[in-house]
């Protein structure tokens, strides 16, 4: 009988272990999502400050580029006096006889 008493005390046991290593497994698996759910706000908010850095980064590269353009046009009328006269008849509509004037619209 105290045999029997033993081995029903070592089932039990096992059980218990066995229990106690999922529980275990349980805990270190909601630690871990724990963790993991407080590092995704950030990375988020992270994601979205690059989204916005790079919409910046393009729109700063276009506004050098149209100024560079305006600093190469400046230089030209003030020092090129064929390009002066061009600028010039384009902007008033002048054209001298005989010659062809062709005009492209900038519509997109």
């Amino acid at each position: 009988m105290a045999g029997v008493k033993l081995t029903r005390l070592e089932a039990r046991t096992r059980v218990i272990q066995g229990f106690s290593r999922v529980l275990f497994m349980v805990f270190c698996v909601a630690i871990g999502f724990v963790v993991v759910a407080t590092a995704v706000p950030p990375w988020r908010v992270v994601k979205k400050l690059e989204v916005s850095l790079e919409a910046a980064k393009q729109r700063e590269a276009k506004v050098i580029a149209e100024r560079e353009y305006h600093q190469i046009e400046y230089i030209a009328l003030r020092e090129d006096p064929a390009f002066l006269e061009i600028h010039a008849r384009d902007r008033l509509g002048y054209y001298r006889e005989g010659e062809r004037v062709l005009k492209f619209s900038n519509e997109q």
